[in-house]
């Protein structure tokens, strides 16, 4: 790789006002493992080198953007199974939609940070 940066592991963090309700969205709604957790801050798992974190806003030095601005793409293998399951869960989706040759659909964390599932157009079909 030819590049200034060659990271090893990435990270997002969201720091959230709904901090509680967030951290439940993440763990106990879409099950995402907790890598790391402490009294403010908890470290879910995506892959092997992805992570996305989420810190209490009222113990933070960074302000929450309250969703303004953000959204998190995650590609997935069966974007229809997984509008599915967050339906069957309660989870408030928008249609499925053509994007740049995938299908993709969101949905909002408490926080209100937008999350978009996709899958290429040619594998996403169920």
């Amino acid at each position: 790789m030819n590049s200034l940066i060659e990271p090893k592991r990435t990270n997002t963090i969201l720091y959230c006002h709904h901090w509680p309700e967030t951290i439940a969205f993440y763990k106990d709604r879409l099950k995402l493992p907790v890598a790391f957790a402490n009294e403010w801050f908890v470290e879910f798992q995506l892959t092997t080198t992805s992570f996305l974190s989420i810190a209490n806003a009222a113990r933070a030095t960074i302000t929450a953007v309250q969703g303004q601005g953000m959204t998190l793409t995650l590609e997935v293998t069966n974007v229809s199974a997984v509008k599915a399951g967050l339906e069957k869960l309660g989870i408030a989706t928008t249609p499925l939609k053509r994007r740049w040759n995938a299908l993709a659909f969101y949905c909002f964390d408490p926080e209100g940070h937008r999350l978009e599932f996709w899958t290429a157009e040619n594998e996403g079909r169920s």
